[in-house]
C-alpha cells in the first residue's frame, strides 16, 4: 500500500506514534488509509451540511475495511463574494484548493481519496486535484438545494437578484424584494438552479467521477446520505481493482462531459473548468471543441436562469442518466467509458429512463437543436468568447448597437442602477479578465439588474470577466485576448458599433481594420488593480480566459 511508508516497519515507529495521539489504533493503521477533502465551512449553503456527508463516506469506508481521513479545504461562496472585491479571488481559489488537497494526499501518503464537495469553484478545484494525484478517486456533492415558493411561484437566488434591478426601476417596491429574500434559500445546498455548482456536479457525473445522482439529488434528501455512504463503499472497490482517476477522465470521458453539458444547458464556466481539468491529464480541449460538440447535441432540458424548471425537477425526471441514456440513442456520447462504480457508462444507464418528458425532453423535440453553450469569434474575441445561448431571449441571437465602454463591473453597475443604459446598447466592460481583475470575477449583478429591469431582451453584455451560471440574456463573456494583454477589447470606445450574431458564432467590432491597429498602437496597459498578495501572484501567472485561465 502507498500508506506504507507512513506507517510500517520498526523506522516507521514515531509516525505510528502520532497516528496513536490521535486515538488510531494498531488494527486501522493496518488498513487502507482513505482521505476525504473536505470543504464543509459556515459560510457557504452547499457546504454548511457537509460534515454530515463526511461522516456518512467514513461509514461506506469503514464498512468496506478502509480507514477514512477527513482534512479540511478552503471555499467561497460566490454569491456572498459577488460584486465587491471578494469575488476577485473566487476563480483563483481554484488553484488554492487544488493545491491544497495534492499537498494533504501526498505528504500524508493517502492510498485513495473521496472529495466531499458542492460549490463552483470548489468542484473544479477538486477534480484538478483528483487527476493531479491520479489515484483512486470518487467525488461526492452535497446536493442541491430545494427550490423556494413566492405567492406560489417557484423561485431561487437569481430571483433575488433580479428583484434588485426591480426595485431600483420601480417596478417592486422594497417590502416584496423582503419576502422574496426570506423565501428564495429555503434549505442548504448549492443554489437550486442549473447555475456553476449544480452544472459542474452534473458534469461530474458525465465524466464519470460521480456516482449517478450526484449532480441532482437535494442536500436534504435521505438519498443523499445514502449516495455519500456508497462513494465511501465504491472508492474502496475501486482501490482493489487499481482504477485510478486517470483511466476514468479520458478524451472519451470529457466528450462525454461536453455533450451533457449541452443537453442540460449548462453555465458557461463549465468551459474554464472542463479545460483546466483535461490539462490536468494531457487531455487537449479547445473553445472551437466546445462549438463542434454544440452543433450535434440538442438542447434537451431547460433549467433556471433560462427556463422554469430545477434541480429537483430533473432529479424525478430521471437525472443525469437519463439525459445520457437519451443522448446515446443518436451515439453522442462514448457507453464504454469506465466511472467510479466500477462499470461503463452503458452499464450506469441501462436501466435509465426519462419519468418526467416536460423536464427532460426527447431528442425528437429539443428546447432548441443545439446545445447550450456556443464560443463566438471574430476582431472583437480573435481567441472566442462564450455565451449561454439557451438564455438568450430569440431577438437578440443577432443584436447591433452601440457600445457603452466601463472599465470596471463597478462603473457599469452604477450606469446599470441609475437608468442610463438604454435598449438597444452593448455594454462592453473591460479590465475584469484574468490578468486585469484580477480574477475574472463573475458579473450577476449587472446581468440580473438588466433582466429585473426588463431589458433583457434588448441589450447586451460583454466582458472579458465572466458570467455567473446563473445569468441570463445576452451575456458574452471570457473575451480573449482580455483587455489587461491588449486585446481589442481594450480600444472599444464609446458609439463604436458591435455586431452579435450567434447562430454564426460571430461577434464584430465594426471600425476599420487600421482604425483599430492605430488604436492598439497607441494602447498602454494600466497599473494593476491588485499589488501584493496571492492575486497579484496569480494575476503574473494565470492564462487566458480562452485557455481555461489555468495557472502556469
Amino acid at each position: 500500500m502507498r500508506s506504507d511508508i507512513v506507517k510500517s516497519g520498526a523506522e516507521r515507529s514515531p509516525h505510528r506514534s502520532l497516528f496513536k495521539a490521535m486515538g488510531y489504533t494498531d488494527e486501522e493503521l493496518r488498513k487502507p488509509l482513505v482521505g476525504i477533502a473536505n470543504s464543509a465551512n459556515d459560510i457557504i449553503p452547499g457546504h454548511i451540511d457537509l460534515d454530515r456527508i463526511v461522516d456518512a463516506v467514513k461509514a461506506g469506508v469503514y464498512m468496506t475495511g478502509g480507514t477514512p481521513i477527513a482534512f479540511g479545504t478552503i471555499g467561497i461562496c460566490d454569491g456572498i463574494a459577488m460584486n465587491h472585491i471578494g469575488m476577485k479571488y473566487s476563480l483563483g481559489s481554484r488553484e488554492l484548493i487544488a493545491d491544497s488537497v495534492e499537498v494533504m494526499a501526498i505528504a500524508h501518503a493517502f492510498d485513495a481519496m473521496v472529495m466531499v464537495t458542492n460549490c463552483d469553484k470548489i468542484v473544479p478545484g477538486m477534480l484538478i486535484a483528483a487527476a493531479r494525484l491520479n489515484l483512486p478517486t470518487v467525488v461526492v456533492s452535497g446536493g442541491p438545494m430545494l427550490v423556494g415558493t413566492h405567492h406560489g411561484r417557484e423561485i431561487d437566488l437569481i430571483s433575488v437578484f433580479e428583484a434588485v434591478g426591480a426595485v431600483r426601476s420601480g417596478k417592486m417596491d422594497e417590502a416584496e424584494l423582503a419576502d422574496i429574500e426570506d423565501a428564495a434559500c429555503p434549505t442548504c445546498g448549492s443554489c437550486a438552479g442549473m447555475f456553476t455548482a449544480n452544472s459542474m456536479n452534473c458534469l461530474t457525473e458525465a465524466i464519470g467521477m460521480g456516482l449517478p445522482g450526484n449532480g441532482t439529488i437535494p442536500a436534504v434528501m435521505a438519498a443523499r446520505t445514502r449516495l455519500a455512504k456508497e462513494a465511501g463503499i465504491k472508492v474502496m472497490t475501486l482501490l482493489k481493482r487499481r482504477i485510478t482517476s486517470t483511466k476514468i477522465m479520458t478524451e472519451k470521458a470529457f466528450a462525454n462531459a461536453m455533450a451533457v453539458d449541452m443537453a442540460l444547458g449548462c453555465s458557461t464556466n463549465t468551459v474554464l473548468h472542463l479545460m483546466a481539468i483535461a490539462r490536468e491529464v494531457g487531455v487537449r480541449l479547445d473553445l472551437e471543441a466546445f462549438n463542434l460538440v454544440s452543433e450535434k447535441t440538442p438542447h434537451l432540458c431547460s433549467l433556471s436562469p433560462g427556463g422554469r424548471h430545477h434541480m429537483e425537477d430533473l432529479d424525478r425526471a430521471g437525472g443525469v442518466s437519463a439525459v445520457m441514456k437519451e443522448i446515446s440513442r443518436r451515439r453522442l456520447i462514448h457507453t464504454d467509458c469506465l466511472t467510479v462504480t466500477g462499470r461503463t457508462v452503458k452499464e450506469n444507464i441501462k436501466n435509465s429512463r426519462i419519468v418526467d418528458k416536460s423536464v427532460i425532453r426527447s431528442l425528437e423535440r429539443p428546447y432548441h437543436k443545439q446545445g447550450g453553450l456556443a464560443v463566438l469569434f471574430g476582431n472583437l474575441a480573435p481567441s472566442g468568447c462564450v455565451v449561454k445561448q439557451s438564455a438568450v431571449v430569440r431577438r437578440m441571437l443577432r443584436h447591433e448597437g452601440p457600445a457603452r465602454v466601463f472599465d470596471s463591473e463597478e462603473e457599469a453597475t452604477a450606469a446599470i442602477m441609475g437608468g442610463k443604459i438604454k435598449k438597444g446598447d452593448v455594454v462592453v466592460i473591460r479590465y475584469e479578465g484574468p490578468k486585469g481583475g484580477p480574477g475574472m470575477r463573475e458579473m450577476l449583478v449587472p446581468t440580473s439588474a438588466i433582466a429585473g429591469m426588463g431589458l433583457d431582451a434588448d441589450v447586451a453584455l460583454i466582458t472579458d470577466g465572466r458570467f455567473s451560471g446563473g445569468t441570463r440574456g445576452a451575456a458574452i463573456g471570457h473575451v480573449s485576448a482580455e483587455a489587461m494583454e491588449g486585446g481589442p477589447i481594450a480600444i472599444v470606445q464609446d458609439g463604436d458599433r458591435v455586431a452579435i450574431d450567434i447562430p454564426k458564432r460571430r461577434i464584430t467590432l465594426k471600425v476599420p481594420d487600421k482604425e483599430i491597429e492605430g488604436r492598439l498602437a497607441k494602447w498602454r496597459p494600466p497599473r494593476p488593480k491588485i499589488s501584493k498578495g496571492y492575486m497579484a501572484r496569480y494575476a503574473r501567472m494565470v492564462s487566458s480566459g480562452g485557455q481555461g485561465a489555468v495557472v502556469k
